[in-house]
């Protein structure tokens, strides 16, 4: 009996993020003695928890057929104004009034700032039908520029062990990032898969003019979607700011790259309607895995740029290919 390729095909498709990582490790573990110890391993695991947050969030822009190139720049002025305001709080010469802010309200206060931006990327796309592209392209400058007014380019350090163990601390053997990361994956799979709200996600994705006539509101479920991946990008800001204990004013730089990896490498389409959060969350892994690798072999950084971005246009070719043979 003969068997061809085309029989494990669609079998391959379905598992092609998993046999990358798998030949990933194994080619990255030959090379470096370092790779396959426990330490490396929790490193890894708290560096990809940063990304899966931004790529949780970028995913449901993405199945709406946009994309957020804002995120690295959202992250970054989220841990600014939450570190900010929990090292010197708000002075109000004027009045003679200080306002104090304890670590719980610092977080709530990054996440604010991290969904009212994303928020206003939807309003600006859906109000004045701006391509995503170019609305977010805007906010990436202005959240960056604000990040470095607030900053005066300057980091703000000394937070205090209550916040940093936000980033550093460990919770029943695992650290807390990846608790944290790992329950916005459970509740946004939840929510995607369980709710109206994840059908319409797809469905706008699918076919927007289908969608509309079918009755959902494609606005709101748009904006909806660019906030939470704000809130999800101050999540990723927080996390990071934690666990340097600082807030740089440049943090953030590139991180919109790597989300945009894990999403196309997890096999969510840029065309929309086609992906899932788990294959996210997979492509996050692969480019976790692939950066510290990188390191591990010291290869130089402006390499790794190159190599990651290769990753990203195979990725998209094999996107293109698996459309065309759908």
């Amino acid at each position: 009996m003969q068997i061809s390729l085309q029989t494990y095909r669609p079998a391959l498709l379905k598992f092609q993020s998993l046999i990358a990582l798998l030949i990933l490790c194994l080619t990255i573990g030959l090379l470096s003695d370092k790779f396959f110890t426990v330490a490396n391993g929790w490193n890894v695991l708290r560096q990809i928890s940063v990304n899966v947050c931004i790529s949780v969030g970028m995913t449901l822009v993405v199945l709406t057929a946009g994309i957020d190139l804002s995120v690295g720049s959202v992250l970054a002025l989220s841990g600014a104004i939450a570190a900010g305001l929990l090292r010197n709080g708000i002075e109000l010469p004027a009045s003679n009034l200080y306002i104090g802010f304890t670590v719980f309200g610092a977080i709530v206060a990054g996440l604010l700032t991290g969904s009212v931006l994303g928020w206003f990327n939807g309003w600006a796309i859906t109000r004045f039908k701006l391509p995503p592209f170019v609305a977010t392209l805007a906010m990436l400058t202005i959240a960056r520029g604000l990040t470095m007014l607030w900053t005066e380019g300057f980091p703000i350090t000394g937070l205090g062990d209550s916040f940093t163990f936000l980033g550093t601390g460990w919770l029943l053997g695992i650290p807390l990032p990846v608790w944290i990361s790992g329950g916005i994956v459970l509740v946004v799979v939840l929510l995607m898969d369980q709710t109206r709200f994840g059908r319409y996600v797809y469905a706008i994705g699918g076919s927007e003019s289908a969608a509309r006539l079918s009755g959902v509101n494609i606005n709101r479920i748009k904006m909806l979607v660019y906030t939470m991946a704000g809130g999800l990008a101050a999540v990723g800001g927080l996390l990071v700011t934690s666990r340097l204990d600082s807030a740089q004013p440049n943090a953030g730089t590139s991180y919109e790259l790597d989300s945009i990896a894990a999403v196309v490498i997890g096999g969510t389409s840029l065309s929309g309607g086609r992906g899932s959060i788990l294959g996210t969350v997979q492509g996050a892994v692969i480019i976790g895995v692939l950066n510290n690798g990188l390191v591990l072999l010291n290869v130089s950084p402006f390499w790794q740029q190159v190599v990651k971005g290769i990753v990203i246009l195979l990725a998209v070719i094999i996107d293109k290919s698996s459309s065309r043979n759908d």
